[in-house]
């Protein structure tokens, strides 16, 4: 008998789909990108501590949130609810403090009523899932994919928007910690006595998180690592690959729709204002943190993150 797994499922079983990685690494644009086929549906960022209640009816404390078989019962209920698209409408309603909320309510339960109806696969979008990757993809079957961006990009995403990231949300799961990070408690400790350096921050979180990615690539070969570069220079050839990996069908839709989302005719920048929109010159947006960073901003990223980015970046791709 054929042997099922997360990249074997069995016949007519359509396996979530969870799209992970660094925060500002494209796992928006790439989350979106899956579902313009209309095959699935789009649920983003459960682990964000700030999620809806309607969408995810569990509570979640820490950035970067670890699940695995010791601590999944506070998580795994909820989770194949979201993932069976249930949408929790009274406690959503009873949260609701704006007319934005009411609004995102109305999308939100939508896609939640076109996913379940329409039996779709779930794109799960969330980069604070990323350390509990292998959980989702043995626990819930899901195919991983992991978005990968340059760590000057990333770097200056974060200055761009002035986030210092906080080593505390990470140094307090204990799980975790002992589990995945105690290699680098010593250096996240050191950077809570610098807790304004959004360069020096952004970079050593980008060395943490793929060093993990390297492991990853060992250890569960059927994750799917992209590169943010690679699909923004070919968007089209890119996530038809993707696509076809997935079990996803590249049909015309999807085709038009990534490239309208990345075209020449997009802005090359982002809005501070709307930070999460995928209209947007991919092309033009491979250049922006070479605008961003000054020479020396470049050089300390470059220091940081060498040992890690030289296995994804060659030297060219650091190049003015």
């Amino acid at each position: 008998m054929e042997e099922t797994s997360p990249t074997n499922p069995p016949l007519g079983a359509k396996p979530p789909i969870l799209v992970t990685g660094a925060h500002r690494s494209g796992t928006t644009w790439v989350g979106q990108m899956l579902t313009a086929s209309r095959e699935a549906a789009y649920i983003s960022e459960p682990l964000n501590i700030l999620h809806r209640p309607g969408v995810f009816a569990a509570p979640t404390t820490h950035w970067y949130t670890y699940i695995c078989q010791e601590n999944q019962d506070q998580f795994l209920p909820a989770l194949r609810q979201t993932l069976r698209f249930r949408y929790h409408t009274w406690a959503e309603i009873r949260s609701l403090r704006s007319r934005k909320d009411f609004l995102r309510m109305l999308r939100d339960w939508n896609t939640f009523l076109f996913g379940r109806l329409g039996k779709k696969r779930a794109v799960l979008k969330d980069p604070f899932a990323f350390f509990s990757a292998p959980w989702f993809a043995s626990t819930l079957d899901c195919q991983v994919v992991i978005t990968l961006r340059h760590p000057a990009a990333f770097a200056s995403s974060l200055k761009r928007l002035d986030w210092p990231f906080d080593f505390k949300d990470l140094l307090a799961q204990p799980l975790l910690m002992r589990h995945v990070l105690s290699p680098f408690r010593e250096d996240m400790e050191k950077a809570l006595q610098a807790s304004d350096d959004v360069i020096g921050l952004a970079s050593l979180l980008w060395r943490i998180l793929y060093s993990i990615v390297a492991q990853y690539q060992t250890q569960y070969p059927h994750f799917h690592i992209v590169r943010h570069e690679d699909l923004s220079l070919d968007p089209v050839e890119g996530f038809r690959v993707l696509y076809e990996k997935l079990g996803l069908h590249f049909t015309p839709r999807a085709r038009e729709t990534i490239l309208k989302a990345s075209s020449a005719e997009n802005p090359k920048e982002l809005s501070k204002r709307n930070i999460y929109a995928v209209q947007l010159d991919s092309r033009a947006n491979l250049r922006n943190w070479k605008k961003r960073l000054s020479p020396g901003e470049i050089q300390r990223v470059r220091q940081i993150t060498q040992e890690v980015a030289s296995l994804f970046y060659p030297e060219e791709d650091w190049e003015s």
